[in-house]
């Protein structure tokens, strides 16, 4: 039977005060507490919010972009080669697919580049820009969703007569490369007001930027927002500000089945493409784009998006339907071998496994699990020769690319966000930078309680749940990181006709007493199942609800997210 999970701490929410309870009182008290609950304090706040009608910024607030969309628009005018040079997850591939359709439609000269992850590693590298330079003519690189942290391969642009335009969202460091222009929301003095943008998302700044440069309406940038929602929820940026707005809009696009490619491939997922969310995105699509990089090249979800034909969408999207069956089959096995590793929980506070076996294309996965499973920062690495290529995940408190940044002396290459992050290590060096890193974990986690924390919206009753609250949650859609799904907790309920599913059979699904909404799931929960068999007790449950989409019937049910033994009742 399943292994049970670390114990989760569970907050309520406080509740909403007085001030804001009178300043929202034209919706329902349940829907004024889920507003507050996401930092809506007025009336005006709660409608821009609902409706997703607020401003975006004028892209030539971000610096670097007058500098950047006047090269490309002489490249453009004077038929010079720009390469599109993209990073190889769905935030990279989306990004780049969206660059070169851009610049095409503006009759530019252009073609894309994605590094493979196996034979290249992540970002720029001095080889292929020596290639394009060579044997692609090219004059111009414009990175997306890469670059920020290549002081050396800017030098090779620089050498080789190429105009390179950086555009990124990572956090820079120390100086930046000395490229032609750099954008980047997070470098220094930079006064564009959103700082969360996706790679895909400064790739859509740019694209305004274009439309205004040459004369045009800037709204034609819209067109390519089915991929601002793509990369963006992907790449698990939060879900506020111009984020939430793009991807609001973004997937009204998704669902309107323009590309063919994204159709074959919510087909192929089993889901219909105008009930598209953004936790399909995060969940369905966007690990089946990923797999593509993952198990042999990101090329393969860059031709499935740009594709113009519905047969040829269909099989490209197999294929990747088909590796990423073959991923997550590769993942649980490195998965466990890296778990098994794990001990002494209690004095731990990062959780390093670095194996042969291990493929690049899924270390940052396994590193997730661990990090879901445990509650520490993650890093796991394929040894490869000389070097250990690793990718890492963190938790809130530890910021995994500043702990990084002080270990650069170790380190071929680094570079990430405050949860992910990515670097390459000479095997020589291997026992110093963990022993380092250990260090810097111990110092930032020492004093925190290391139990995953559940932040739940408000406790209620199952049976005071009313069918007609899921309209009201639906309203705060697209939800994820930084604006999640409300979360409930109930407390003494009674289950009934629990059962294991699953291929590992790994979850549970349920009845529950007393509830206008009687279907539950509980993913990852099996190892409750002996217990309730034996026992029956009731149980404490912490929730999300959600529409159950099967056999064209739309049914509510219980995403439960965790569950305890109830004190109630007894």
């Amino acid at each position: 039977m399943a292994e049970r999970n670390l114990t989760k701490r569970w907050e309520i929410a406080p509740k909403i005060d007085g001030m804001a309870d009178e300043a929202l009182a034209d919706y329902p008290p349940f829907f004024r507490q889920l507003l507050y609950n996401r930092g809506i304090r007025t009336a005006q706040g709660a409608q821009q919010y609902l409706s997703n009608d607020g401003e975006l910024a004028d892209p030539f607030l971000l610096l670097g972009m007058e500098s950047a969309v006047d090269r490309l628009v002489a490249a453009i005018d004077n038929g010079e080669k720009i390469v599109v040079y993209g990073d190889y997850d769905v935030d990279g591939v989306t990004a780049t697919v969206m660059m070169v359709e851009v610049l095409q439609r503006l009759c530019g000269n252009v073609e894309p580049y994605i590094p493979n992850r196996f034979e290249e590693g992540y970002g720029l590298n001095d080889e292929a820009i020596q290639t394009l330079a060579s044997e692609h003519s090219a004059k111009v690189i414009l990175t997306v969703d890469c670059g920020i942290r290549s002081p050396r391969e800017a030098i090779t642009a620089s050498n080789l007569g190429i105009d390179l335009i950086i555009s990124d969202h990572h956090f820079p460091k120390g100086d930046l490369p000395a490229g032609y222009a750099v954008l980047c929301a997070k470098q220094e003095r930079d006064p564009y007001p959103y700082k969360d943008l996706a790679g895909v998302g400064v790739a859509y700044k740019i694209a305004q930027a274009l439309f205004i440069k040459k004369g045009m309406d800037v709204g034609k940038a819209d067109e390519w927002l089915d991929l601002v929602a793509l990369g963006t929820v992907a790449d698990m940026l939060p879900l506020t500000g111009e984020n939430r707005i793009m991807v609001a809009r973004g997937l009204n696009h998704l669902r309107n089945g323009s590309r063919v490619g994204l159709n074959a491939l919510i087909g192929v997922s089993g889901r219909n493409v105008q009930q598209v969310t953004a936790t399909d995105i995060g969940f369905i699509l966007g690990p089946r784009l990923n797999a593509a990089g993952r198990m042999e090249s990101a090329l393969q979800a860059y031709e499935l998006l740009v594709s113009k034909s519905a047969v040829d969408a269909v099989k490209a999207a197999q294929v990747l339907d088909n590796q990423n069956s073959e991923r997550q089959k590769a993942t649980l096995a490195a998965q466990e071998k890296a778990q098994g590793a794990v001990t002494h929980l209690e004095s731990t506070y990062l959780i390093t496994a670095f194996d042969s076996e291990f493929s690049s294309g899924i270390v940052g996965l396994v590193a997730s699990k661990l990090v879901e499973k445990f509650h520490r920062p993650a890093i796991v690495g394929e040894r490869l020769g000389d070097t250990i290529r690793a990718s890492c995940r963190s938790i809130n408190g530890f910021h995994i690319t500043k702990a990084l940044d002080e270990c650069a002396d170790l380190l071929v290459r680094h570079g990430g966000h405050e949860l992910a992050a990515g670097f390459t290590v000479k095997m020589e060096n291997e026992d110093r930078l963990i022993a380092r890193l250990q260090e810097i974990a111990a110092r930032e986690l020492s004093a925190q309680d290391l139990r995953p924390t559940l932040r739940a919206d408000m406790e209620i009753e199952l049976s005071r749940f009313k069918p007609e609250y899921y309209r009201m949650i639906d309203q705060l859609q697209p939800t994820g990181m930084g604006n999640p799904a409300p979360l409930f907790v109930s407390r003494g309920v009674v289950v009934d006709r629990m059962q294991v599913m699953g291929k590992e059979s790994t979850h549970l699904s349920f009845s529950v007493r007393g509830s206008p909404i009687n279907r539950a799931v509980a993913f990852n929960q099996a190892a409750w199942y002996q217990t309730w068999y034996e026992e029956k007790p009731r149980f404490d449950l912490a929730y999300t609800v959600e529409v159950n989409h099967y056999n064209g019937m739309d049914t509510l049910q219980l995403n439960i997210r965790d569950m305890k033994i109830s004190a109630v009742g007894f």
